[in-house]
């Protein structure tokens, strides 16, 4: 009994696996992008962690989406801010201000990012 008790003592531990560290965004647009893919993923049945996809991201999609409901309650973006947000995040593209009829879409898209932003930056979500 004692000859076992020295071999699990001599024996050294494993090392603790070190994560990769997560990527922060480069901009409220890309994270906002991914955040809406990752909810249509979800909508449709997947499963999403933060960890999941090409880079391990420092946020679950459900952080961004708190950053903006807290703007919303602060009055820093009204419900068609967030309406704009929600259509074209489903279709993963930005509205492109060239074309008349996305001009106006364009302009709250902007307002509403760049007000995104500086609350993400301060999380650590966007680097």
């Amino acid at each position: 009994m004692a000859s076992i008790a020295r071999m699990t003592l001599a024996q050294p531990s494993p090392a603790p696996a070190r994560l990769p560290a997560a990527t922060p965004f480069r901009s409220a647009e890309e994270a906002w992008l991914w955040t809406m893919a990752a909810l249509v993923a979800r909508r449709e049945g997947a499963r999403v962690r933060a960890g999941i996809g090409r880079a391990i991201r420092p946020c679950e999609p459900d952080d961004v989406v708190k950053c903006l409901d807290q703007l919303y309650r602060r009055r820093r973006i009204d419900l068609v801010h967030a309406r704009i947000l929600r259509i074209w995040g489903e279709r993963q593209a930005a509205p492109n201000p060239a074309f008349a009829t996305e001009r106006c879409d364009w302009r709250l898209w902007r307002e509403a990012l760049d007000r995104l932003e500086w609350m993400l930056r301060v999380k650590g979500i966007v680097a």
